[in-house]
C-alpha cells in the first residue's frame, strides 16, 4: 500500500494534473483512502503490541487494575479489526465505486408508500453518518402519503461495497397510522442496488435498445416542476430494466444520468447473472415485494425486533436501526458472503 501511494503521489506531480478534473480527484480519494487505511493498519498493529506488552506486565506482576486497562482497550482494537476485515472483504473492483440506490414500493398499500420513504430516510441517515454524499435523481410521491419510488446515487469510496449487503424486499410490520380501527399492517418495498460504473468500462446501449418517454417532474421544486417535460423515463427493451431522472432541468442531462444509471444495471446484470446469489437478490427486484422474498423485517408490533433473514441477526432497538444504524447488518452479510466463498473455493480445490 505504501509502494501505491508513491506512485499516486508521482502523478500528482505531474505538470497539468489538476486540470485533469475528475481524472485528478478520482487519484486523489484512491491515495487519501490508502493512507488512512494504512494509518489504521498501523494504529492496530501499534495498540496490539502495547496492550500485549501491558498483559506481560500484568500478568508478571499480578496487577489487577492494568490487566482491567487492557481488558478495556479490547473493544476499540476490534472495531480496528473490523474495518480491516471489510476491506479485505470488498475486493471486487465494482465495490469501491459510487452505487444507485433504488427503492420501489410493494404491496401493503398506503402503508407501503410510507414504509418506502421511511427506507429513503434510513438509507440517508446512513450515508450521512458515514461521510458519504448523496444526490437524489428522482422520487415519484404516493396518492396519500409516501413515496412510490425513489433513486440514489451514492458518492462514497466502498459505496457498492458496503450498500449491496441490502439489495432485496425489505418487510415492516406496525400498528398503521393510516387504518382507522389502529391494525396491525405488513408493508413492502424492494431495495436495488448498482455500482455507478465508471469512464474505464464501456458498456454499448443504442437508441433502438430502449424506450424514451417524458414527463413533467413531481415534487417540490418551484415554477419548474409540473410546467417542463424534463423528467426523462428510459425503459431497456432486452432486460425490462426501467430508470428515471427527474432532478435536473434541463431533459438532455436528466437523459445523460438516466442512461448512465441504466449501464450500470447492465453491466452489473451481465456481470453477475452466472452467480446463483445475484439472481436471486437482483430478481427481487422484479418479484412482486410480497411475502416470499423479503430478506429483512422490521417488526414495531405487538413487539420491536430487526431481524435479517440471511443471517439470523436480530437487534431489538428498531428505532436505532431506522435512524441509519445498519453497520452490524452490513458487516454480519459480508461475513457470511466471505465465508460461503471460501467454502466454495475449498470445495473446488478437493474435486
Amino acid at each position: 500500500m505504501k509502494i501505491r501511494i508513491e506512485e499516486l503521489e508521482q502523478k500528482t506531480l505531474v505538470p497539468g494534473f489538476w486540470d485533469r478534473g475528475d481524472a485528478s480527484q478520482k487519484v486523489l480519494k484512491e491515495k487519501t483512502h490508502i493512507e488512512n487505511l494504512v494509518e489504521t493498519v498501523e494504529k492496530a498493529q501499534r495498540e496490539t503490541r502495547d496492550a500485549l506488552e501491558l498483559l506481560d506486565m500484568a500478568s508478571a506482576e499480578k496487577d489487577e487494575a492494568t490487566a482491567n486497562e487492557v481488558q478495556a482497550q479490547v473493544p476499540h482494537i476490534e472495531a480496528l479489526m473490523r474495518r480491516l476485515e471489510l476491506e479485505q472483504m470488498l475486493n471486487r473492483p465494482e465495490d469501491k465505486l459510487d452505487c444507485y440506490l433504488e427503492i420501489n414500493v410493494g404491496t401493503g398499500g398506503t402503508d407501503a408508500q410510507d414504509w418506502t420513504e421511511m427506507l429513503l430516510r434510513m438509507y440517508m441517515r446512513w450515508c450521512d453518518q458515514h461521510g458519504f454524499t448523496c444526490e437524489l435523481l428522482e422520487q415519484m410521491e404516493g396518492e396519500e402519503a409516501g413515496l412510490k419510488s425513489a433513486t440514489l446515487l451514492v458518492h462514497g469510496h466502498n459505496a457498492f461495497g458496503f450498500l449491496k449487503a441490502e439489495r432485496g424486499v425489505h418487510r415492516l410490520i406496525r400498528i398503521s397510522p393510516y387504518d382507522a380501527q389502529a391494525r396491525r399492517q405488513t408493508a413492502f418495498a424492494a431495495v436495488q442496488v448498482t455500482p455507478d460504473i465508471d469512464d474505464s468500462i464501456h458498456v454499448d446501449i443504442k437508441k433502438e435498445d430502449y424506450d424514451r418517454e417524458t414527463m413533467r417532474s413531481g415534487g417540490a421544486g418551484g415554477q419548474h416542476v409540473n410546467k417542463v417535460e424534463s423528467a426523462i423515463r428510459i425503459t431497456h427493451k432486452a432486460t425490462g430494466f426501467v430508470v428515471k431522472c427527474q432532478t435536473e432541468r434541463s431533459q438532455h442531462e436528466n437523459e445523460r444520468k438516466a442512461l448512465k444509471m441504466l449501464a450500470a444495471k447492465v453491466y452489473e446484470y451481465e456481470r453477475s447473472k452466472k452467480e446463483a446469489e445475484f439472481a436471486k437478490n437482483y430478481e427481487s427486484g422484479k418479484l412482486e415485494a410480497g411475502f416470499s422474498s423479503q430478506i429483512r423485517t422490521y417488526t414495531m408490533a405487538p413487539y420491536r425486533l430487526v431481524k435479517d433473514e440471511r443471517t439470523e441477526l436480530k437487534v431489538s432497538d428498531v428505532q436505532r436501526v431506522l435512524d441509519g444504524d445498519l453497520d452490524e447488518f452490513i458487516e454480519a452479510y459480508l461475513l457470511k458472503q466471505m465465508e460461503k466463498r471460501k467454502a466454495s473455493e475449498t470445495k473446488d480445490k478437493l474435486l
